[in-house]
């Protein structure tokens, strides 16, 4: 937008695109958080004379056509956009830059979501990274003086003050607008909060999810409403970046973007490394349900998913945790859970759910070792030793002694709170074998498009 102002007069637009959002299996939390952003940049835009546009459009192949109309109608002569990168939205992007090319219409893709733009940064050879900490060294290399200033905000129009109107077609159930308010103001507040309480011990604070020392900015960066610029902008008056877990954690981030561009088998459902597409996948419909429930028997990993199915959001340590549980434990194909979780996240984003879920099951970039299988008794008990978020999501266990708290099986089980629904030790072994035997590079369903 900032961009765009400094050229001329502008008019904001947003493109809702259900049919396709949901395809890719978007939730209601994410939509409805959405929708919440929206309006919030609806009304600050209206303050600067720039009326904000929704158009409603289902599928990607359609947009082009709709931007077209759009361009002709409001009598715009260059088109500014954000680009977004898995593997259907780019294709989109692609499609509308062909089009404005083909109407003698101008445009310029932008890229807000990174510091530095897809296929900028690569190895010694050329190629693209698929291991994070030399993408980390270069990325950290690469950074120039003036490059996490953020941009001006544009200037007010001189037709004045616009009207607020926004539109929005979507109707979805809406239980988390308490805890995510929408719109930039609300992410700036929630990020210097968090750096002037947290910033110095993020690093010691992060993996322990009874603690509040994450950043709950995930779904505000997922939508674009406070971009990683921002972030580090903020940090670097408080710490070095070198130095900061939180920048690293925000360098993970684009990494996924990264990989994705680079890489874009994994946007068709299939593993970044392909050969695990032939690792031989449980179908247990049951064990599914009682993971999505939390009703595995395990506490932490059950913890984990009812915070998640409650309120939208689940702590980064038990994303790892409740992830490697479904496909190691339960060898149950990973790409259920990614469903799973971006069906329930308000902070839903491909490139970082795909990256997460594939770094737990072994499949992708920089992954952990097929061997490496946590146990989730001693997860609790290294991250939530006094039980603290496992009581407070699990109250069927809060009489019991810290000593059993992670293996109530041991004190003889709990009334009213499942056994579990595999034993830990089998389980490893189980997936050791199964992934250990895998055989060439293979094709996988669930593909998204």
């Amino acid at each position: 937008m900032s961009a765009a102002r400094e050229q001329a007069e502008v008019v904001a637009c947003f493109v809702v695109s259900e049919a396709q959002w949901r395809s890719h299996d978007v939730g209601d939390r994410r939509l409805a958080f959405l929708n919440r952003c929206v309006q919030a940049l609806a009304v600050e835009l209206a303050q600067l004379g720039i009326p904000l546009r929704i158009l409603h459009v289902p599928w990607f192949r359609d947009v082009p056509e709709a931007l077209i109309a759009l361009l002709r109608r409001e009598q715009c002569a260059h088109l500014h956009f954000n680009a977004e990168y898995p593997l259907n939205e780019l294709n989109r992007d692609r499609a509308v830059a062909r089009r404005c090319s083909r109407e003698a219409i101008g445009w310029t893709r932008h890229h807000g979501s990174v510091v530095h733009a897809p296929g900028s940064l690569t190895t010694g050879s050329g190629g693209a990274y698929s291991v994070f900490t030399p993408f980390r060294n270069r990325w950290l290399a690469a950074l120039a003086p003036g490059m996490l200033d953020p941009l001006p905000v544009p200037g007010a129009q001189a037709s004045g003050p616009a009207a607020v109107s926004v539109d929005w077609p979507l109707n979805v159930e809406d239980d988390c607008a308490e805890d995510w308010p929408g719109g930039e103001r609300q992410a700036q507040r929630r990020l210097h909060d968090f750096l002037d309480a947290h910033a110095g011990d993020y690093g010691e604070q992060r993996d322990y999810p009874g603690v509040s020392g994450t950043s709950r900015l995930s779904a505000y960066l997922s939508v674009g409403a406070l971009s990683p610029r921002q972030c580090l902008h903020a940090l670097t008056r408080r710490e070095p970046i070198e130095e900061s877990s939180f920048a690293t954690e925000l360098i993970w981030r684009e990494f996924y973007r990264h990989v994705v561009v680079a890489f874009p088998h994994v946007c068709r459902g299939e593993a970044f490394h392909r050969q695990y597409d032939s690792v031989r996948w449980e179908h247990a419909p049951d064990q599914l349900a009682a993971w999505q429930a939390g009703e595995t028997g395990y506490p932490l990993v059950d913890a984990g998913m009812r915070q998640l199915r409650t309120t939208g959001w689940m702590h980064n340590r038990l994303r790892m945790v409740t992830a490697m549980f479904l496909s190691k434990h339960l060898l149950i194909d990973w790409r259920e859970g990614e469903r799973y979780f971006m069906q329930q996240l308000v902070d839903g984003d491909f490139a970082a759910n795909n990256g997460g879920w594939q770094w737990s099951a072994s499949t992708g970039t920089d992954a952990a070792p097929y061997f490496r299988i946590f146990n989730p008794a001693s997860q609790g008990q290294r991250f939530d030793a006094k039980g603290v978020f496992t009581r407070q999501w699990v109250p069927e266990l809060a009489a019991v002694p810290d000593k059993w708290l992670f293996e109530p099986w041991k004190a003889g089980g709990v009334t009213g709170y499942p056994s579990p629904v595999v034993e830990h030790a089998f389980a490893r072994q189980r997936a050791i074998e199964r992934f250990r035997g895998v055989g060439d590079a293979g094709t996988a369903g669930n593909k998204r498009a």
